[in-house]
């Protein structure tokens, strides 16, 4: 059995945000909360500060960068 996929939270709209993923429809993007992640804060701080996410919308983030990961480094391949 697979596990869910939370990619399907994430949305990138032109106009918004420079067309960067946000996280459902919000303004909060993808690699906010990946650098806030980074930088040292908790998920438990994250939601804290934004408590618009929940912890589905952190695991879409992880989701959604592994996936642009493992794109990147399967065209590179090719270069």
């Amino acid at each position: 059995m697979m596990p869910p996929s939370y990619i399907d939270r994430i949305t990138i709209e032109p106009g918004k945000r420079s067309g960067q993923a946000c996280i459902r429809n919000m303004r909060i993007t993808v690699d906010d909360v990946l650098g806030y992640l980074a930088g040292g804060m908790t998920e438990a701080e994250v939601l804290a500060d934004f408590p618009e996410l929940t912890p589905e919308d952190i695991l879409a983030c992880h989701e959604f960068d592994a996936l642009r990961r493992e794109r990147i480094v399967s065209l590179s391949k090719y270069q």
